[in-house]
């Protein structure tokens, strides 16, 4: 367990490449955002806007597997390029989509824009677990992922700041979301302006790969690894698009930027479980470490369900902290041991994040036809299967 984080011949790399997942948090967790502030510009009920996951997560699925069959040809920096842009494309286009005021164009900007995050998610997570020993492969994940949550809690404060306000109502609430993302798009773009003037080492097979899906599949901890990272994503996506609603019928009359504010709370530690969990792993094996968490929210899960007041929000916040470490932990599980199936195994993990697309549509549901509290039954049920993996998936071959 006391494996270097990596050598030094690739720490220039890791470094930069830890910047894209500080980067792509702005796109993924300004979603937490624009879900409440749309629901009321475009008058939605809970499972309409719960759309704007479903074409995010849904891009992400679409473009995975196109992703790393590219890149067995393009390599790792040509990938990342390609997925810059289309990040800076998506996000410029909800400037149009304020102006003509169409629900549909925003949930079209989010898919492109989604499109290229799955292209740096792709790219970006194995290229991290081979800059360095096997050994630390999860820790290392863990660290660069430590700066997406980084990321996640700066996004609130930008939403709250430029996207979220009690004065406006209408086509003006709606228009509050272009300032943002031109800022977005510009930092895309410098950032890929950096990446392309890089040195960038390409770490390739000892051989040629003819790696299939079918190949890919043949291994019960990949198997088993995807499955769990769609639950994980379905889970983390629904619990943090909720809390502001959730605090909002717990608590009924807060304010949106105040209930913003246990947004914040809740990516707060998520942040500080990335870190921590991170260091833990030195001293932990990352399997126990991801079976303790996976418990430790299923437990505020239950408290969120079936508490009131201040004990569910706080359930709610404290979820994000075990949420931490399942992401980057249940990936590098998943493809260890995959070899020439490396790059393909990574594009079903991240082809995995459709849970982000399908379980905040199915809480959504239950929201609607029942309360927001019981719509947190979901993520429960995900809870156990990654603990099940944890457990016992994740020592498979």
């Amino acid at each position: 367990m006391n494996a270097p984080l990596t050598e030094r011949k690739y720490a220039p790399a890791l470094a930069l490449i830890t910047t894209l997942f500080f980067l792509w948090a702005l796109g993924v967790n300004l979603n937490d955002v624009l879900i409440p502030h749309l629901k009321k510009a475009f008058r939605l009920t809970d499972l309409q806007s719960s759309l704007i996951q479903s074409a995010f997560f849904g891009g992400y699925f679409l473009a995975a597997f196109p992703a790393g069959r590219l890149m067995e040809r393009i390599g790792y920096k040509r990938g990342i390029l390609i997925g810059l842009a289309l990040c800076a494309t998506g996000a410029l286009l909800f400037i149009p989509a304020a102006t003509i005021l169409v629900y549909g164009f925003f949930l079209f900007a989010l898919f492109v824009m989604a499109c290229g995050q799955s292209f740096l998610e792709v790219a970006a997570n194995p290229y991290v677990t081979i800059l360095g020993p096997p050994e630390s492969a999860e820790r290392r994940l863990n660290l660069a992922q430590s700066f997406n949550s980084v990321g996640a809690v700066v996004t609130p404060f930008i939403g709250a700041a430029f996207i979220l306000t009690t004065t406006q109502s209408g086509s003006d609430e709606a228009a509050t979301v272009r300032l943002p993302y031109l800022a977005i798009a510009a930092i895309f773009v410098i950032v890929a302006g950096i990446i392309y003037f890089t040195h960038l080492p390409e770490v390739v097979a000892t051989q040629r790969t003819h790696a299939s899906i079918a190949s890919a599949w043949r291994f019960p901890r990949l198997r088993q690894g995807v499955l769990a990272q769609f639950f994980y994503v379905g889970a983390q996506v629904g619990v943090a698009s909720f809390v502001i609603r959730f605090a909002e019928h717990v608590r009924p009359g807060t304010p949106d930027p105040v209930a913003a504010h246990y947004l914040q709370l809740h990516l707060i530690g998520f942040m500080i479980g990335r870190f921590a969990g991170s260091g833990m792993m030195k001293f932990v094996a990352p399997a126990k470490l991801l079976a303790i968490f996976a418990a430790a929210a299923f437990a505020c899960g239950a408290v969120a369900v079936f508490a009131s007041g201040m004990f569910a929000i706080g359930a709610v916040v404290a979820i994000g902290a075990f949420h931490s470490i399942m992401f980057p932990t249940i990936f590098a599980l998943g493809i260890k041991g995959l070899g020439d199936a490396t790059k393909l195994g990574s594009s079903l993990m991240v082809m995995a994040i459709v849970g982000g697309a399908a379980l905040p549509a199915a809480m959504g549901y239950i929201s609607d036809h029942s309360t927001i509290q019981r719509a947190l039954l979901v993520p429960l049920f995900c809870y156990l299967y990654i603990l099940n993996f944890a457990v016992r998936g994740s020592s498979v071959p």
